[in-house]
């Protein structure tokens, strides 16, 4: 009779209870032995105990219930639905509210969340009973293990709406029926439970200095996160979850451990990776799997350099599976340099800009600032010695329009969508052809939670709470960082060195005089003043757009603050998970949509028209994502939600 293992690390808890999937054969029994411990033996030692975290950590990137964690569905559910991140083809069906039951991404995205929360359950309960286990480590391992549950629960929860709470325990193998959560209080309170304990147990700072592992902050950034949700889900309950939310958040400020990045680019160099403005991310590291179309090397959509061609403008080599909106672009008053910081845009016509009233970047105009890249710029020998041509569109031969289309507002490339593409993920490589298997390191930085997360979250609570000069205070705060002032005198020769030692690596074809070989950096490119600058009091600038109709004559129903803290939101979390829920669990996102997405079909010509076609209705209701069909089917318990 052949011994059953299991493997430490990723798999080590795995194959205890992932209960989504069923394996007719012992092949995988068949492994080396020196890569294998007996089941007992993850709790029988500190050092063991601590290791057997990781089949949970596995889950905050790709797992094979869904191969992209980290882009889809996050970004799917987490941004796509607010309009200000955009997309075409079957990714369309997040921007316009056409998703069903039957969408891939929410059913790869609930195993995956489940298969987490199933390790988390069997490796607690086998803590409990430990007994070759310290109880100091155990302290630190019961920490991690349920501020992991509880991340991946609200991922569920804010995604879903009220779904099946599986108790320390329990997985889909021993409970393979559960109703979801009988009320929403029932739910969160399951939640806020995990949460608290967590930030009992952790400390502020990471366990051996390895970051990456959950901390004290980590777990009050997402307990008062779960307050602010319980206190949307039940308002009878409002006050006392605000209160207790707010408190949450200020133990996180007044514990020194978090600060503002003095520029809010850094935030996504990979110098500027783990600074003290990280609360919670992912950094998606292809480490030896580098992008490469042969059958020698293992490509997975969550690799850094598939999220560089999903966000890439194709004319330089993307797929252009995400874009911004222009009227993200419009929102951002002059002088506010997050906008520069998170995007680079098509070269429109000024004419047709001043049209619109919207203002060129002097930074991102055509031109991505990190790469030294136009935007719509081919190469040949032929050309200039910088080996770049600009196409113009022009009609060919055949009467088809040809060339570049990023001199419009939309680019066609089959669907229209908006020439802006975000600099937050597609930063540190070029996405053209000639980069695929010449091993440019691309990192891809994924936030959960920002010390930002946590001021405009207290400033929500302070309004909420009485406290609105303290609300307008942390504002004010956040607007100074995006105004540039924190960056006068700051020194960025390492995310300089570390751009320059990258680019010098990565030869172009063996050509070092193109362009691509070593786009050389002398001072960082975006946001850095020389001198202060005077910012615009949050107040004063946010009563007068409440009270100003949009286009078509519509009019804030929010009121000035709450208008405030979400275009806060808008401006600092663009292409992040969180924007979605924030505005949701604020009560905003339907005044969002109708303020700055009014329906509108765009006219005759869409290309050269900056704003969105909003033909459909939009429905608050649909903010709760359909139950996956397959786990209906799987669960009998289980019901649809409502208005699907």
């Amino acid at each position: 009779m052949k011994t059953r293992y299991y493997i430490f690390g990723a798999a080590l808890c795995g194959m205890m209870g992932l209960g989504l999937t069923s394996c007719n054969n012992d092949k995988f029994l068949d492994v080396t032995q020196y890569d294998i411990v007996d089941l007992e033996a993850q709790y029988n030692s500190d050092a063991n105990a601590r290791l057997s975290l990781n089949g949970i950590y596995a889950y905050n990137n790709v797992s094979q219930q869904d191969n992209s964690w980290g882009y889809k569905p996050n970004l799917f559910t987490g941004s796509h639905p607010t309009m200000d991140t955009q997309c075409t083809g079957w990714d369309v069906k997040f921007l316009n509210q056409t998703w069903d039951a039957n969408v891939g991404e929410l059913g790869e995205g609930w195993a995956h969340a489940y298969a987490a929360i199933c390790r988390a359950n069997l490796y607690l309960s086998g803590l409990e009973t430990a007994e070759g286990v310290t109880e100091s480590a155990k302290k630190l391992c019961e920490g991690e293990a349920r501020a992991l549950r509880g991340y991946f629960y609200t991922w569920l929860a804010t995604t879903f709406g009220r779904v099946p709470m599986l108790n320390t325990g329990e997985d889909f193998n021993n409970t393979p029926n559960k109703a979801a959560a009988e009320t929403y209080e029932e739910m969160w309170d399951f939640i806020i439970e995990d949460f608290q304990k967590a930030s009992e147990l952790l400390d502020w700072k990471p366990f051996n200095g390895e970051y990456g592992r959950c901390t004290k902050g980590m777990a009050k950034a997402y307990l008062a996160d779960a307050y602010m949700w319980k206190a949307y889900r039940c308002p009878d309950q409002a006050a006392d979850c605000y209160a207790k939310a707010k408190a949450e958040l200020k133990s996180i400020i007044d514990s020194g451990t978090y600060e503002l990045s003095t520029n809010f680019a850094t935030n996504w160099d990979p110098a500027g990776f783990w600074n003290k403005e990280c609360i919670w991310a992912m950094c998606s590291d292809e480490g030896n799997e580098w992008s490469s179309w042969g059958s020698d090397r293992t490509i997975t959509f969550c690799n850094p350099n598939m999220f560089k061609w999903f966000t890439a403008c194709p004319e330089n080599g993307g797929w252009g599976s995400q874009y911004l909106s222009w009227e993200w672009y419009a929102c951002y008053e002059p002088g506010d340099t997050r906008r520069d910081a998170s995007c680079a845009t098509g070269h429109v016509p000024a004419d047709q800009m001043a049209k619109y009233g919207i203002e060129p970047s002097k930074v991102v105009y055509g031109f991505h600032p990190y790469l030294k890249d136009s935007l719509g710029t081919k190469y040949s020998e032929a050309a200039d010695p910088k080996y770049s041509q600009v196409v113009h569109p022009f009609k060919n031969a055949e009467g088809v329009w040809s060339g570049t289309k990023t001199e419009q507002f939309h680019f066609t490339n089959g669907e229209f969508a908006p020439a802006i593409w975000t600099t937050k993920i597609w930063r540190n490589a070029y996405a053209d052809g000639n980069s695929w298997g010449t091993q440019m390191w691309s990192p891809t930085i994924i936030y959960g939670k920002r010390y930002a997360n946590v001021l405009l979250d207290y400033a929500e609570c302070c309004f909420r709470t009485g406290q609105d000069e303290e609300g307008w205070k942390q504002l004010d705060i956040l607007r100074n960082r995006a105004w540039g002032n924190l960056t006068v005198g700051q020194d960025y020769s390492k995310y300089i060195t570390h751009f320059n030692n990258v680019y010098d690596a990565y030869p172009w074809q063996g050509n070092n005089d193109h362009p691509h070989a070593k786009p050389h950096m002398d001072a960082y490119p975006v946001g850095v003043l020389t001198a202060t600058v005077t910012v615009p009091s949050a107040k004063e600038y946010y009563t007068k757009l409440q009270a100003t109709p949009n286009r078509v004559g519509y009019t804030h129903k929010s009121e000035a603050w709450k208008v405030a803290v979400n275009e806060e939101r808008r401006k600092e979390f663009n292409s992040e998970w969180c924007l979605c829920p924030d505005m949701i669990k604020s009560g905003y996102i339907q005044d969002h949509i109708d303020y700055n997405y009014p329906k509108d079909n765009g006219g005759d010509d869409y290309a050269n028209y900056p704003w969105s076609k909003r033909e459909f209705d939009f429905d608050v209701n649909k903010m709760d994502m359909p139950i996956p069909a397959a786990e209906l089917m799987k669960n009998t318990l289980l019901k649809q939600n409502p208005g699907y």
